[in-house]
């Protein structure tokens, strides 16, 4: 796949208005918000029990999600994300009542990061939308399709070498699945800042010129062009495994604790620094993996549920209900942990090299 090329910045500035003009396309995925919903403290969303997040817009996106059926692991990992944009809100509220985001980037990333949200899970209303692949042959990799014909070449080269045994393929595919996810982010990061400059070409005037805004647009072409270049690294990497299958010196296994090692490696880390690192990915790993282990339990349960409902008597039925309960509950507690260990990892790499630079 090709991405398109990122214009260059033209220098101009945002007004405040940019957010409120970015805002209308979230809002009415969402569908209209219910008078009751808005009500004083009589109305019946206050004296309901605590709904799953504590901002409605973000309740109302779970809802939606639940109607769409998607499956269980899916719906885990939405509440994950959901979970740590619930945060990342919050923790804006605060920055903005102490006048911490005068240039509204930090907003605007709120926004963008919503925005891949929604690609993510086919809530942005498009009908090519699909949801997240899950993470195991077992969930049907033909049918989830990878999106791109290079992939998905490398990938029946992959399948039909017999170099890689039933384990390998499978830690291969999550590979492929999250490259996928990477090309997908950063198209619809592409898509959010085309957006954002067209409406500055339309709503603003040469004389509108702000230094700070030109160079928060600078930082986002940036930030593009460093996703770019780890797609190319990535799928480079996929098209050396591919060929060559997996040698016995990896040092990680886990496609993100991958990506954090080599960007760790060419960060501004002293030998310390990056020792210490390599212990923390370690147990990173570790994190994750338990974390696939119970996404794959959630799924075997899901489907004896469903068996049965159909065929089982009253207790068998309650019994395996309060099992599915638990594994949810499970699952969804480690992927928030997995997300926020993840973002947390991030961030520290991405200081080291913006030091260096």
């Amino acid at each position: 796949m090709a991405p398109r090329r990122v214009r260059s910045v033209r220098r101009g500035r945002a007004p405040p208005v940019l957010l409120l003009l970015l805002l209308p396309p979230l809002l009415a995925l969402l569908g209209a918000w219910p008078a009751e919903a808005r009500g004083g403290k009589y109305s019946r969303e206050k004296n309901e029990p605590a709904a799953e997040f504590r901002m409605e817009k973000l309740s109302q996106l779970w809802a939606k999600a639940r109607r769409l059926q998607l499956s269980p692991v899916d719906l885990s990992e939405l509440h994950a994300d959901l979970k740590i944009q619930e945060r990342d809100e919050f923790s804006w509220k605060k920055l903005k009542a102490e006048g911490l985001d005068e240039d509204g980037e930090k907003e605007a990333k709120l926004i963008r990061n919503l925005n891949v949200i929604l690609a993510k899970y086919g809530l942005d209303g498009r009908k090519d939308a699909r949801a997240v692949s899950g993470n195991s042959l077992s969930d049907g990799t033909e049918q989830d399709g990878l999106e791109d014909p290079r992939l998905e070449k490398l990938w029946h080269k992959a399948k039909t070498s017999g170099k890689f045994s039933r384990e390998e393929l499978d830690k291969l595919w999550r590979e492929f699945q999250h490259h996928k996810e990477k090309v997908r982010e950063y198209n619809v990061l592409l898509e959010t800042l085309s957006r954002t400059e067209e409406i500055q070409d339309n709503a603003i005037s040469p004389e509108d010129v702000s230094r700070v805004q030109a160079e928060v647009l600078g930082a986002r072409h940036v930030e593009l062009q460093d996703r770019l270049r780890g797609i190319s690294q990535g799928f480079d990497r996929l098209r050396k495994v591919s060929h060559q299958g997996y040698g016995g010196d990896a040092e990680f296994e886990e496609p993100r604790v991958i990506d954090l090692w080599d960007l760790a490696r060419s960060a501004n880390f002293t030998e310390k620094e990056l020792e210490s690192f390599r212990e923390e990915l370690k147990h990173f790993e570790v994190k994750i993996e338990k974390h696939n282990h119970y996404q794959k339990q959630l799924e075997i349960s899901h489907e004896k549920l469903k068996h049965v409902e159909r065929f089982g008597d009253e207790e068998h039925v309650s019994r395996n209900k309060e099992r599915y309960a638990m594994l949810e509950e499970k699952t969804k507690e480690l992927g928030y942990k997995v997300k926020k260990h993840l973002q947390d990892l991030s961030s520290r790499v991405s200081r080291a090299r913006h030091n260096e630079l």
